[in-house]
């Protein structure tokens, strides 16, 4: 880190020559946290204290690292610049990192589009909650409808470039309406221990257009303007933490939408960039802090009922309406990518040593309706191991609030660090029934699955301890889903929906009571066990786009058998199509008639 000091003021006169010199682009960096964890939990109180205690601490009054948990929060910060009294007075510790932050900026306004114009426009003056909405897809209408919610700013003016607009619409809604349970949640997590202000006031770091000029900011957006520099803090976002504030409560209600309503927020946070109006830093800041605070809200006592009221609301009153609005967000892997550069800005790690990830006290609540199915101990194991590395700028706050990655956790496990068993009942509903991850899956432990509901692993799973299915269903949507190790069933279902060879990296053992579903769409469809098929139990095979397999076709190859299928079902042939499995020394082959 360069460690030599310019005072704000000088360092404005040359950011145009700093901002020539940086290049137009980011190093590329992992979000990949490859650390073998040892515990989940939590870590010591920091000086200002464990934040979900002490978060109504972040007050106007309260304006030093020790005595708001915000401010301590975010203060890794101060390893990068030291506040002065002023807007005008502070001090750049770190030149690469801040002069990137604003590079970034600049770069983007040179490159934005008419689109990304727009929408910037309509984030910055709309109320935020309102916007983050649109993270429902095909029920925002039937939500914004039942909840009342309203805005006044329904396009860019003509005359945006002169006049300042307003948002006098209602945020998520009303309180009154039939969605109000929903409504008051957000409004809580967006209460009057929210607001960025006092770090604002504490950080007094400089907005983008006060290090460059005008020529960054939307010329839509000149007229909203602060014209006191004294009052215009740029980090933490604002807009960027009301944004996710919003999407948790939103998410918690309808976990079925949760990826897409953070990457909404996500997307607001991005456009406080493409607006000129913040920078990378500023937005990353603000959604470590939204991460935070509703962790805090969902997990205090007082907030327990209303959480359940409007989870409830939301599945009784919203998920059961057919979704008349446009669905647009749910392209996985596009929002997979945009969230994921979106959390570093593709800032250079700066340092090489890998710090394991902590998971701050309190974190769990976040995956509470998402991954109801596990116990708090799972889901911080779950945040553990779909977390960051370490070493980017603002986020190795010592609680770990930085490093979180929702969106992956929101897709199970990173890791199987210890041995971990899933029991689901499908009788409760939602995800409790029926859930996948995808994310690919490393470590020594081994997964054990119980219950009555169904469980699909889609990721290049690597993890080497094995698999037990004892209930329910575990699918396989990936030719490596079952890890390197061996698979036993006890009781359920094994079944797999994979183009081509899938494998099982050791033995497969099925007891009477097991049964194992294949879906074979064509000659190459082939379960290959790697070592001893030990057999019993019912064998399901359902063949697909119009696949009539020949006589000697393998479904089944092992290195050595014992026993065999007590009973053969067969699903998808012609009526007249008759098959028969035949056992041989190192696969099992169709006969068909």
């Amino acid at each position: 880190m360069n460690k030599k000091k310019t005072p704000v003021s000088a360092a404005i006169l040359s950011m145009s020559i700093l901002l020539s010199s940086l290049g137009g682009s980011y190093a590329s960096a992992s979000t990949s946290a490859n650390t073998a964890i040892t515990n989940v939990n939590p870590p010591a109180a920091p000086a200002w204290g464990h934040f979900v205690d002490q978060y109504k601490n972040n007050v106007a009054d309260n304006q030093t690292v020790r005595n708001n948990p915000t401010i301590g929060l975010l203060s890794e910060f101060n390893k990068l610049w030291t506040p002065g009294d002023s807007w005008n007075t502070g001090t750049i510790l770190d030149h690469k990192v801040l002069g990137l932050n604003i590079q970034k900026v600049f770069h983007t306004s040179i490159h934005r589009t008419a689109n990304e114009e727009k929408e910037a426009y309509l984030d910055d003056r709309r109320n935020q909650s309102y916007s983050v909405i649109d993270g429902l897809g095909s029920l925002a209408d039937d939500y914004r409808s039942k909840a009342k919610a309203t805005t006044t700013i329904q396009d860019v003016a003509a005359d945006a470039t002169t006049k300042k607009y307003s948002d006098e619409g209602n945020n998520a809604g009303d309180p009154e309406s039939e969605l109000g349970n929903m409504v008051n949640l957000v409004n809580t997590l967006r209460g009057q221990y929210s607001s960025t202000n006092p770090a604002k006031s504490y950080f007094s770091y400089p907005r983008p257009f006060r290090w460059v000029n005008n020529s960054v900011v939307l010329p839509t957006l000149i007229p909203v303007q602060n014209a006191d520099p004294t009052k215009d803090g740029g980090f933490p976002s604002g807009h960027t933490n009301a944004a996710y504030l919003s999407a948790f409560a939103l998410a918690y209600a309808v976990p079925e939408r949760y990826q897409e309503l953070l990457t909404r927020a996500s997307e607001l946070g991005n456009n406080r960039i493409l607006a000129g109006m913040h920078s990378p830093l500023d937005v990353m800041g603000g959604r470590v802090m939204a991460t935070a605070t509703a962790a805090a809200i969902l997990s205090d006592p007082a907030n327990s009922e209303l959480k359940k009221a409007a989870y409830k609301e939301a599945h009784d009153l919203l998920l059961t309406q057919e979704g008349t609005g446009t669905e647009n967000d749910r392209n996985f892997a596009a929002n997979n990518k945009k969230y994921t550069e979106r959390l570093t800005y593709g800032f250079k790690k700066s340092n090489k040593a890998t710090t394991p990830v902590v998971v701050p006290k309190g974190a769990e609540v976040l995956l509470e309706t998402r991954l109801p199915y596990l116990n708090d101990t799972q889901r911080r194991w779950v945040l553990a191991t779909t977390g960051l590395a370490s070493g980017y700028p603002v986020l190795d706050d010592p609680e770990g609030w930085g490093r979180l990655n929702l969106f992956a956790a929101a897709d199970g496990y990173g890791a199987f660090d210890t041995d971990v068993t899933v029991t689901m009942d499908a009788i409760k509903g939602g995800f409790h029934a029926e859930d996948s991850w995808s994310n690919d899956i490393s470590g020594k432990g081994k997964l054990t699955k119980k219950g009555t509901g169904t469980l699909k692993l889609e990721g290049n799973n690597t993890y080497s301890g094995g698999t037990l299915i004892e209930q329910g269903t575990l699918e396989g949507t990936s030719k490596t889903a079952f890890g390197t190790a061996s698979v036993t069933n006890n009781g359920g279902i094994l079944s797999e929906n994979v183009d081509g060879q899938w494998k099982i990296g050791g033995s497969y053992r099925q007891s009477d009571k097991g049964t194992t579903e294949l879906t074979i769409g064509s000659k190459k469809d082939l379960l290959k066990i790697k070592k001893e098929a030990v057999l019993g139990g019912k064998l399901s095979l359902t063949f697909t786009n119009n696949y009539v397999p020949k006589n000697g076709d393998a479904i089944i190859t092992y290195d050595k058998r014992k026993g065999s299928f007590s009973s053969v079902e067969i699903k998808g042939l012609p009526s007249k199509s008759k098959v028969q499995l035949v056992y041989t020394a190192k696969s099992i082959q169709l006969k068909v008639k």
